[in-house]
Formats: C-alpha cells, structure tokens, sequence
C-alpha cells in the first residue's frame, strides 16, 4: 500500500508541481521501480446507497430542488449538504478555535461541527477550528484558545463569524478581514467565561446565549453575503460518492507527531471514527466521526526566528480526498485572497463530496512522507 501512495501522490506532483523537487524525484523513482502498482485514471461515479430503492430515490430528488430553495422548511447547508432547518442554514456559522491539549479534553460541541479544520501550531501541537451551524443549545463550548493568520482564512472561506482567545502578535493584522470576537478584548469578551473543572488556559468556554449577545453589540450580520455561494459541492439525496480506480483507505493517518491521530473507515454506517493520544476521540457528545476527509498539503515556514508557523493557505499545492473506504489524489487552489479552496481531481474536474461532515488535515508539505493511508487487509 506504501508504494501505492507513494504512485499516486506522483501524480499529483506532475499535475500541480506543487512538490518539492526532491519529494518529486524520490515519488517518480519509486513509481517506475514498482509499476505493478500504480493507480492510474481516477473517477468519480455516483450510485444509490444500498439500502435505498430507486423509487425511493427519484422520490428524494423530487423533494429537493437543484437550487438551494426551502422545502417544508429546510434548505441545504452549505457545511454538510444535507436539508436542515432554514433559520440554521441561513444564519452564518460560529468558526470556533478549539484547544487540542490532553488537559483540555473533552472538546464541547465539536460533535455538532460540520466542518472542521485541524492544523499545526507551535511546539508540535495541534489546534482545531470546528465550524458550527447546529449550537442554539450549546451551554459549553470549547475550551476556547487563541488566533493563528491562516485560520482568518478558513473562516473567511465559510464567511463564518470567528470566535478565538486572544491571538498571536503575527495574527493580529489578519483579525480586521474577518467579523471575529476576541475573548481578550473589548465586547467580544462577554462571549466567553471560565469555568472551575479545568486550569488555565483550557477553561474557556463560550455559550449559543453569549455569542448572540456578543454577536448583536458587535453589530455583525448573521445573514451570508448575498454573494456567497457555498463551499463544496455534494451528491444529492439519495446518491453516494463512489471513487473509483482509487487506493483503499480503512485507516488514513495524516502524520502529525504530539497527538499521533487517525481515521478509521466503519463499513457499517460509512463513516470515519477519529483516533488520537492512543484511543478514540470523543468529544462531550460521544466519538468523533466523519464523512468526507480532505489532507490538504499546504507550505510551512516560521516566522523570522520564532516558532509561530506561517502557513501558506493560497499557493497551489497537493492532497488527497478520502471517503467511502478509498482514496484520491487531489489538487487545491484557492480563488483569491479572501475565496473558497477548490479541490480537483486528477482530471482538474472539481471534486464532489459525499453529503456530511468533512474534516480537513492541513499537512506541511514537508511531512508529506510521514501519511500514510492503508488498506482493508494491511
């Protein structure tokens, strides 16, 4: 399976010339030394979930519309795909940063994310942004933590309203491009409080009712910018992503060192189930699981001498789209400054993600060697 993703990924790199030379030169080696298993056209079908009838899913399409329009009072979320009730729909996101430290454990309400974003931050650690349309009755998110430059970005990407800790020094000038609210300043401080059960800094946690308090004196819009489309796009009801001609993936590790996480494929009910400190990881509302998982490989520096990284979130580079038991290659490239990342498939045609939840791995590209994605009988 190694040199099968060492293959594709190959194919990446000759796609996006995104690699390094020497990852390029090392992947290129390989995949002539052991064509037999080189993956090569890559597609993507859809097909009907086992278990629906086809009466069943002409009827499901009938139900929903093409466009994005309310029927009996849903409307399709732009975070999962999936119908849900329109005043959560159509209000704009909370983009929430969220500690990942053993001591902070339990993450509260990250079960309800639609979409989450985990990346490096200093000293090895990882940090998390889960993106929440589903939190009116959420009395305990969090623990809440600090603000690096490239999670602006992902929220701006969501055009979600961002809730962080304070923030770094670099981040800081970033924080004006976004509707934010700081949990060290100003209004925005009222959004958070401290509870008893943990020690600084893992107790700070934020509430739906301090949120809208914060939101409303802030004066921020929940309404999306009449000019958002969306991030993704996602099979309809009653259809389901099929990768074909793809490398299997029961367990995908994207490689980072401290928390030393993975994701299990469920055949069952299709899912991902998240793994990390040495068990499942389980938020206040049970084990964490998914189904879409996007590893997007970005460029990391740091910046000048510190050990804050600078993660580069706009210039084109590779990944892999995992979901269903298989695995693709894919390339990323965001449109603008301030736009969405589009994925592509070997073939430049724009991925389509199964409908619910997508957690993404952001990945320096220098650690490209450390994924490793495996299949059923590894």
């Amino acid at each position: 399976m190694k040199k099968a993703v060492v293959a594709v990924l190959a194919a990446v790199c000759l796609l996006t010339g995104g690699c390094q030379k020497k990852e390029a030169e090392v992947a290129a080696s390989q995949v002539s030394s052991e064509t037999e298993e080189t993956t090569t056209v890559v597609e993507i079908t859809t097909a009907p979930e086992p278990e629906t009838t086809q009466e069943e899913t002409e009827e499901s399409k009938e139900e929903e519309p093409e466009e994005r329009v309310e029927v009996d009072g849903k409307i399709r979320s732009y975070l999962t795909g999936e119908m849900v009730d329109v005043e959560k729909a159509d209000r704009r996101p909370l983009a929430i940063m969220m500690s990942n430290d053993k001591e902070s454990l339990p993450q509260y309400g990250i079960n309800r994310a639609g979409v989450v974003y985990e990346a490096p931050v200093e000293g090895s650690m990882n940090r998390y942004m889960a993106i929440i349309e589903d939190y009116d009755d959420l009395e305990r998110i969090g623990s809440v933590r600090s603000c690096r430059t490239y999670y602006t970005y992902f929220a701006r990407e969501f055009d979600a309203i961002y809730a962080h800790f304070g923030q770094s020094t670099f981040a800081k000038p970033y924080l004006v491009n976004v509707d934010n609210i700081n949990g060290i300043e100003g209004v925005g401080s009222s959004a958070f409080y401290r509870s008893g059960d943990r020690k600084a800094p893992h107790n700070a946690y934020a509430s739906f009712e301090k949120i809208q308090a914060a939101i409303e004196k802030l004066g921020y819009s929940q309404e999306y910018d009449e000019e958002y489309q969306g991030h993704y796009r996602f099979a309809r009801s009653g259809e389901e992503i099929v990768l074909e001609n793809s490398l299997e993936a029961w367990k995908v590790v994207p490689g980072y060192i401290m928390n030393k996480a993975y994701f299990e494929y469920n055949e069952e009910d299709g899912l991902y189930y998240r793994y990390q400190y040495g068990g499942p990881h389980k938020g206040d509302e049970g084990p964490i699981a998914v189904k879409n998982v996007i590893f997007q490989y970005c460029s990391v520096g740091n910046y000048a001498t510190t050990q804050y990284l600078n993660i580069d979130v706009h210039t084109p580079q590779y990944g892999y789209y995992i979901t269903g038991g298989r695995a693709i290659p894919l390339s990323w490239e965001k449109d603008g400054q301030f736009g969405v990342t589009h994925y592509y498939n070997t073939e430049k045609e724009e991925i389509t993600l199964n409908r619910g939840k997508t957690w993404i791995c952001i990945i320096p590209t220098r650690d490209f060697d450390k994924t490793e994605i495996h299949g059923k009988d590894d």
